[in-house]
């Protein structure tokens, strides 16, 4: 039963890694929730609290991640909140419309009608459009690392 709970974790957690490029996967709460079904497989046994608690801190941390770059960002090159909104909505959109190109695309493209939206002429819409995408794509990568930590605390544990 362990070497199955192991390998399963180390599977979902794989794909949760390339999950996190999608906006709206909580991939850090599925690594979470993976690791706790890890431990009802084989007895609470294996991951010490200490590692639970580092787990709870990065998972908070994940999800506060891609707000905070996607602001600075935007902030940075001048953008405004409905950037920011803007980019968000159009990473969302980006899943459905012309996937996997899409998801970089449109996070563009939605901050840019965000920053007219704001009232911002062209030049300044771009620019803002611009910091809000290279926030979230920064925010994006954040989050991906702290998920590969995440995944590896885990597995140090387990095997």
């Amino acid at each position: 039963m362990n070497a199955f709970a192991d390998w399963l974790f180390v599977v979902v957690w794989l794909v949760a890694l390339l999950a996190t490029f999608i906006p709206v996967v909580p991939a850090g709460f599925i690594i979470v929730g993976m690791a706790l079904l890890h431990e009802l497989l084989v007895g609470f046994s294996e991951i010490p609290l200490s590692v639970w608690v580092v787990l709870t801190i990065l998972t908070v941390l994940s999800s506060l991640v891609d707000n905070i770059a996607g602001a600075l960002g935007a902030r940075h090159f001048g953008g405004s909140r409905q950037g920011v909104w803007g980019a968000f909505i159009g990473g969302i959109l980006g899943i459905f419309i012309m996937p996997p190109l899409g998801l970089f695309l449109m996070p563009l493209v939605g901050a840019f009608v965000g920053e007219l939206v704001a009232g911002r002429t062209t030049e300044l819409a771009l620019r803002g459009a611009w910091g809000a995408v290279l926030g979230l794509l920064g925010g994006l990568a954040g989050k991906f690392l702290i998920h590969l930590l995440m995944g590896v605390l885990v597995i140090q544990a387990i095997f």
